[in-house]
């Protein structure tokens, strides 16, 4: 599916990011361009506008400011980085929300597989500050994919058909990651055993106590939560973890030829949790600074957390789905479109394991029969 969210500067055609070069390609006339490229010739070409419109001011005799609208040069509410407009398509049999750009021509829901319909605008509140661009390309997807059949057996042949494999999706899905600073303080006694001798029939030992203090800082980046409630939720952990190395700022260029999922989880839901798994962390490697000593009596021990942030961040996945016609279940294989990790769930023929049992049982069977029929 082919999406525009940049013209070329070269000729006017759209614009897709390509995971390969990390690049947007011009599938007109094969020109590249870089993130860093795109908005210095963005910023260039508003400012040659604002110049000339500063100049037709200037020859009308016009007063600046009166009458005057906000200008070409002021970004729309609801538009992201870049300048791209994204709006959210709704699945009206499994409530799916997916967030892409207002050009993206939407065919059908990649979890369930029926039609989408145009929802409305993202807010400005739900745009991402970060995002992991995609490193794998459909291609090499999709040479993951049959490489992972290869191991199953009992999968029906409608699942990697050529038709069911064009499905496959590249999807940004939502996450939310923690960051901070913790603090740790520890105040403990240690023993250590420091002589030992025999006297008669009595064995003695000599300990000696010290006094044990700790101090520690350390930096915790990208403590990363899954930010949907839904089922497909499988889709979204079962590929973890991401390298965080590769994160940038959020751009709407980078949705060009994917999709995004619109988060349904707030980080309020698990800001406690998170800051315990933290505080355990960082506690345990403050006592695993106490080494030496037979015995370890904690007294004090406390850890702060400061400059905490949450960056609403998205991840790329390549997903297909498959709804089983008799059942009406869906069958899913998700791939990390950055590390190439898999997982999924897989749907079984029935007429294939039939088969598969027929020809080992049914000699075995025979056997016995002829064994039985001898004796």
């Amino acid at each position: 599916m082919a999406t525009i969210t940049f013209k070329c500067p070269n000729c006017g055609g759209g614009l897709q990011f390509d995971p390969a070069s990390q690049k947007y390609k011009c599938e007109y006339c094969l020109s590249s361009f870089t993130q860093e490229e795109l908005e210095q010739l963005q910023a260039a070409e508003a400012g040659d506008q604002n110049v000339q419109e500063a100049g037709g001011q200037a020859g009308t005799g016009s007063t600046p400011g009166r009458g005057q609208g906000n200008g070409s040069g002021m970004a729309d509410s609801g538009r992201g980085k870049g300048g791209a407009q994204a709006v959210i398509y709704t699945c009206p049999s499994c409530g799916a929300e997916i967030v892409t750009d207002e050009t993206t021509a939407a065919t059908f829901c990649f979890y369930c597989h029926n039609p989408v319909v145009l929802q409305g605008r993202l807010d400005g509140a739900y745009e991402p500050d970060y995002v992991v661009p995609f490193a794998i390309d459909k291609a090499k997807a999709r040479e993951i994919f049959l490489g992972w059949l290869k191991k199953k057996k009992f999968v029906p042949k409608s699942f990697y058909s050529e038709e069911q494999i064009e499905k496959m999706t590249g999807v940004y899905f939502p996450y939310w990651t923690y960051s901070c600073r913790a603090e740790g303080h520890l105040e403990a006694e240690g023993t250590k055993a420091s002589r030992t001798w025999v006297q008669g029939s009595t064995r003695y030992t000599e300990n000696q106590r010290y006094g044990i203090v700790r101090d520690g800082e350390m930096n915790v980046e990208h403590v990363t939560r899954n930010a949907l409630k839904k089922a497909d939720r499988k889709l979204v952990e079962g590929v973890m973890p991401f390298e965080m190395k590769d994160m940038k700022p959020f751009s709407m260029g980078y949705l060009s030829g994917f999709m995004a999922e619109k988060r349904d989880i707030e980080h309020g839901e698990f800001d406690q949790q998170v800051e315990e798994e933290v505080r355990n962390y960082a506690s345990s490697n403050l006592m695993a600074s106490v080494s030496d000593y037979s015995n370890v009596q904690t007294q004090v021990r406390h850890v702060d957390l400061k400059d905490a942030r949450w960056n609403y961040t998205l991840m790329p996945v390549w997903t297909l789905t498959y709804k089983d016609s008799a059942s009406g279940q869906i069958y899913y294989f998700a791939c990390n479109g950055q590390t190439g990790k898999v997982c999924g769930k897989l749907p079984i023929d029935k007429v294939k394991l039939g088969i598969f049992f027929a020809e080992i049982f049914a000699p075995l069977f025979a056997l016995l029969m002829l064994v039985g029929y001898f004796l």
